[in-house]
């Protein structure tokens, strides 16, 4: 999937006249690629359209008209558009009182390395685990306390990726204080597929 490029983020002018057709779209998008893993993960999946919306509407907050503002953002954010064999992931900790940042954010330190997809069923199930994604996983990573966002990545190799979508594929996390196992839907996975053609 091609990397976005400065002429592919608009001004804020013409994003103004776009922008509730695309935002449209991409809730459609991520309603798709929105996973809940039990009550206090959510992943969602990031691609290209994704991550354009993320860098158009901060450009739009932060009223950016220089080209150099845009290409910090794309300098941090495009490397979670996915390469063939990649899938890309923002996780996000759903906590939402002071009481459970208090009690899980200690309790979750790992999380970002106990995310799993396990593609096929019982024992001859081939687990992948994700890995922080390199560019974020040095500033969100702590001892004691974890971050309430982090962006994680699988590689697929050419095994796993030949099998990506033929049978089941699941996503879990394995970590000491939070454990779910739970079937992708279908039309998540064509989605992450079509990813990988574009």
């Amino acid at each position: 999937m091609a990397k976005l490029q400065l002429n592919d983020i608009v001004d804020l002018r013409e994003y103004e006249r776009e922008r509730e057709a695309f935002r449209r779209s991409i809730i459609e998008l991520k309603s798709v690629r929105r996973i809940a893993l039990g009550d206090l993960v959510t992943v969602v999946f990031e691609n290209r359209d994704t991550i354009r919306f993320q860098i158009q509407e901060m450009a739009r907050a932060e009223k950016m008209i220089r080209d150099e503002q845009i290409e910090t953002e794309l300098a941090i954010y495009n490397p979670m558009i996915p390469e063939k064999g990649e899938l890309k992931a923002t996780l996000f900790l759903e906590l939402v009182s002071k009481e459970m940042l208090q009690q899980w954010l200690p309790a979750l330190v790992g999380i970002e390395n106990s995310v799993y997809l396990a593609l096929g069923e019982g024992d001859g199930a081939r687990k992948v685990m994700a890995r922080p994604e390199r560019g974020h996983g040095a500033q969100l990573t702590r001892e004691d306390v974890t971050a309430s966002v982090h962006y994680i990545e699988w590689v697929l190799d050419e095994e796993a990726q030949a099998v990506f979508g033929s049978g089941s594929v699941f996503i879990g996390v394995d970590h000491p204080n939070y454990q779910v196992h739970l079937e992708l839907p279908q039309r998540s996975v064509e989605s992450l597929l079509a990813d990988w053609n574009l």
